[in-house]
């Protein structure tokens, strides 16, 4: 090999490893943390707080698990329950109400039509926290605080799902076979829902999966609009049961264990799901 060769190769491989190391710690700074909370859920109260995470000896996994679905009459239990009904149902109604409403974007022409979709993209900037508050005024008005629909209504309408709506229809929905469906005498919702939403399932797999994070994840809505603890979700209860650790130690296991099956849902779905997930981000990549 020449001298030109290997200077042309050096730095080849000097931006290869550069890209290795940054993916590297990428990694390592993605998986740490969970690897610190498998590690914690298997210990007992004495064994967290000293430090002794590696240690085969105080393995309480079994334990605190029975502890966690036992702490105040088995709470967790009901608020795993609720946010399942919040996070699945409500991304399941909130993706199909998203796709047809990009579908409508794209295929439908109607009056301040760019305008409007100019709004969408606008409510896509606005924070969820900025919301609550209005919402919390709006449920109030209506009498829904403190209750179940407090938390789902408002999870139905995703703006962001409404723009990844409008990208799927046009990426996989060709306007040649709505209209051989319109000849052959169709009408309107069934040549949607018999054509075009079976093209669209994999960027409704993509909206599902978008909404079920964000609403598993959610925080902030439930805490302004709940007091009733049977009503809270994973992430709320969680919350208050941390900040009672500060006073009672026992809670810490709990949380801890909480927090690792917390967390199980999303990787079921991103593992089940993974297949229309990938195919549905590369819409409209490819002709």
């Amino acid at each position: 090999m020449s001298a030109a060769d290997s200077s042309l190769l050096r730095p080849k491989l000097l931006g290869r490893a550069t890209v290795n190391a940054v993916v590297a710690i990428s990694v390592l700074y993605t998986l740490l943390p969970v690897l610190w909370l498998v590690l914690a859920a298997s210990k007992n109260r004495d064994a967290l707080f000293s430090s002794d995470l590696l240690s085969l000896s105080d393995f309480s996994f079994l334990r605190n698990l029975e502890d966690l679905f036992a702490m105040d009459g088995g709470l967790y239990g009901r608020w795993y329950v609720n946010s399942l009904l919040y996070a699945v149902l409500g991304a399941a109604l909130g993706a199909l109400v998203s796709v047809a409403c990009g579908y409508a974007f794209d295929k439908y022409r109607f009056r301040h039509k760019e305008k409007l979709f100019g709004l969408v993209l606008a409510a896509v900037m606005v924070p969820q926290t900025v919301l609550a508050l209005p919402l919390y005024l709006m449920a109030s008005g209506t009498g829904l605080v403190n209750t179940f629909w407090a938390v789902f209504i408002p999870v139905l309408f995703n703006p962001f799902g409404v723009y990844l709506g409008r990208v799927f229809s046009r990426g996989y929905v060709p306007d040649e076979v709505l209209e051989a469906a319109r000849v052959d005498g169709a009408g309107e919702l069934t040549t949607y829902a018999r054509v075009a939403l079976r093209m669209l399932g994999p960027g409704l797999i993509t909206v599902f999966l978008f909404q079920l994070t964000a609403i598993w994840n959610n925080f902030f809505l439930p805490m302004v609009m709940l007091s009733d603890q049977d009503l809270y979700p994973v992430s709320l209860g969680l919350y208050q049961w941390n900040s009672s650790a500060s006073v009672s130690p026992e809670y810490y296991p709990v949380v801890i264990m909480g927090s690792l099956l917390a967390v199980l849902p999303l990787i079921l779905a991103f593992t089940l799901l993974q297949r229309f997930w990938r195919s549905g981000l590369t819409a409209g990549a490819v002709k």
